[in-house]
């Protein structure tokens, strides 16, 4: 058994996070009659955040972002983006933005390849080399001359991101972008999320799958009713608030010990058997008291909760309405 106390690695992306704020909403609210979709929103989004866009159906996030885009008209607020309104700059800040926003409109009788290229003609034209690159980027390098009917759901997905990508935007929107990915491809777009941040890139991802969420993101926002509920960063998000979680044998003795104590009234056992508990001072205090009472402990950490456990909490919502 081991009997020290362990320590618990971060998920997230460490790269520094700039000052510059790459797409900034002010007060931005959307009144459709009487239904308020967006409530005076706010939201500043850094160079090279990942950043998770989060809310139930409804929320008003699908409102928000075509609202980014232009393709909606604000009722009241402000949209920048690269430190432009985009009232006033649309044409100029859009091109430096990549979307792929639900499913991809595709030529299914064309190649993927083709594909690239007649987006690419719409854009205005990009270096040949680039089509290389981002093949190579998103994983379809030897199927991009395979007409586009016989790829899966899941590379689709990753030609609508190529797409995105065609113009190496500065921001990237996505929503749902590991739709149709098998585990491998949803950690291939993990690993791409965290690449492009640390390139300077910043990726607003809008996603119902929150523990992918968890581990991708940098920062993330959750909505409600059109208002914003909490935004902040993942580890600050999960962090267990001063608790531990530890497990030793003979669980329930020691857990009936702990909840005996001044400190330990609120522990309690996680689903899979953890207790979960305040700790008297510091981890280290925690394990000489388990220690002393016969209870050695085999791993002890600051315990963390679950972002799909908090945004049910937040909103109030089942896990059948998250979206």
């Amino acid at each position: 058994m081991v009997d020290n106390v362990m320590a618990v690695a971060a998920t997230n992306s460490t790269h520094e996070r700039s000052d510059e704020v790459v797409l900034r909403l002010q007060n931005l609210s959307k009144q459709y009659g009487k239904r308020l979709a967006v409530d005076n929103l706010s939201l500043n989004i850094h160079r090279g955040d990942v950043f998770g866009f989060l809310g139930p159906n409804g929320a008003g996030k699908t409102t928000t972002i075509r609202m980014v885009f232009g393709l909606i008209t604000p009722t009241a607020g402000n949209i920048e983006i690269l430190g432009k309104n985009i009232a006033h700059h649309r044409a100029e800040v859009l091109p430096r933005v990549g979307a792929l926003i639900e499913t991809p409109a595709l030529y299914l009788y064309m190649s993927g390849l083709d594909n690239l290229k007649a987006v690419a003609a719409t854009l205005g034209g990009v270096p040949t080399k680039r089509y290389d690159a981002i093949l190579e980027l998103v994983g379809l390098k030897g199927r991009e001359k395979d007409r586009v009917r016989t790829y899966s759901l899941g590379m689709k997905q990753r030609l609508g991101l190529a797409i995105a990508l065609l113009q190496d935007p500065e921001l990237l929107i996505l929503d749902e972008p590991a739709n149709g990915l098998d585990p491998a491809g949803i950690v291939e777009m993990r690993d791409l999320m965290h690449r492009l941040a640390s390139e300077g890139k910043t990726v607003l991802i809008s996603s119902h799958l929150l523990t992918e969420v968890q581990q991708i993101c940098s920062r993330v926002a959750i909505i409600n009713f059109g208002k914003l509920i909490t935004e902040t960063t993942i580890e600050d998000l999960t962090q267990g608030h001063g608790e531990y979680e530890v497990r030793v044998e003979r669980t329930p003795e020691a857990l009936h010990l702990i909840q005996q104590q001044s400190w330990g009234h609120s522990a309690r056992l996680s689903e899979d058997g953890a207790i979960i508990t305040p700790v008297p001072g510091r981890g280290r205090d925690l394990n000489a008291f388990l220690g002393q009472a016969g209870f050695v402990a085999d791993t002890l950490a600051p315990a963390t909760r679950d972002l799909e456990q908090i945004f049910l909490q937040l909103t109030n919502y089942h896990a059948g309405d998250v979206k």
